[in-house]
C-alpha cells in the first residue's frame, strides 16, 4: 500500500514517535531530516512532538556506472563512509571514488550554506536531547549511516531513525548505528524508495527552505 505523499507519509510515521514520547522513551526531541526528501515528512513528526526541525546533510556516493547506487555517503567532516563489501563486489576501491566524494562533499557544503541562510534562529542543540533522524525511506542505508554518525557525534542522549519504508537490508545495517529504529513498512520486495509512494516529486532547495522557515 502506497502513502499518498511525503506529508502522509509523515503524519503515519508521527503516530508510533508519538507513543514513545508520551511512553517516556523520548525525552526533549528534535528533529533532523535528511533533505530535501525527508524535509516535508520530518516537517509532519516535528509538528507532532512540539519538536524543533532542522537537517543533516548527507550525500550519498554513487557508482561510478550507476550514481543511483550508493556504495558510501559523506555528512559533516568525517571522512566518506563505505560499504566495504560493495566495493570489494564491484571491484573498486577508495580511491576510485575519491573524485566523486570530493563533488559530493562540494555539494553538501553548498547545501549547507543554503538551508542555514536567511534563518534568523540557530539550529537546535542535540547535545543531551533525544535527536530524530527522519528520511522519506531508506533503500541501501549508506547515506542515512553517515548521517546517524554525524548526530552521534553532536551527544545526543538518545539516537533514533525513522522512515516510512526501509528495506530488509538497510534496517538489519542500522541497527547498529541507532538506539531505535522506528520504520512503518519494512518489505521484501522493496524496489525503490519512490514505489511506495503515490506522489514522489521531486523538491527543490526553495521547498526545503520554505519548510525551515515556516517551522522556525
Amino acid at each position: 500500500m502506497q502513502f499518498r505523499n511525503r506529508r502522509d507519509a509523515g503524519r503515519a510515521l508521527a503516530v508510533p514517535l508519538a507513543e514513545r514520547q508520551r511512553a517516556g522513551r523520548l525525552p526533549d526531541p528534535v528533529v533532523l531530516a535528511l533533505p530535501r526528501g525527508g524535509v516535508p515528512v520530518a516537517d509532519e513528526v516535528a509538528r507532532a512532538l512540539n519538536a524543533p526541525l532542522d537537517v543533516v546533510v548527507a550525500r550519498k556516493i554513487g557508482a561510478p556506472f550507476q550514481p543511483e547506487l550508493g556504495l558510501g555517503a559523506v555528512a559533516g567532516d568525517a571522512p566518506p563512509l563505505y560499504d566495504p563489501s560493495l566495493l570489494v563486489q564491484l571491484g573498486l576501491t577508495e580511491e576510485d571514488l575519491r573524485p566523486t566524494a570530493e563533488r559530493e562533499r562540494t555539494e553538501l557544503r553548498r547545501r549547507e550554506e543554503c538551508y542555514r541562510s536567511g534563518r534568523a534562529v540557530s539550529p537546535p542543540a542535540t547535545a543531551g536531547r533525544s535527536a530524530v533522524l527522519v528520511d522519506d525511506g531508506v533503500a541501501t542505508g549508506s547515506t542515512a549511516r553517515a548521517a546517524l554518525r554525524a548526530v552521534r557525534r553532536a551527544g545526543p542522549s538518545r539516537l533514533v531513525l525513522a522512515a516510512p519504508v526501509c528495506s530488509p537490508g538497510a534496517a538489519g545495517l542500522l541497527a547498529a548505528e541507532a538506539d531505535d529504529i522506528v520504520c512503518l513498512r519494512n518489505p521484501p520486495a522493496f524496489g525503490s524508495v519512490g514505489q511506495w509512494y503515490a506522489d514522489f516529486g521531486q523538491l527543490t532547495d526553495a521547498d526545503v527552505l520554505d519548510v525551515l522557515r515556516a517551522a522556525h
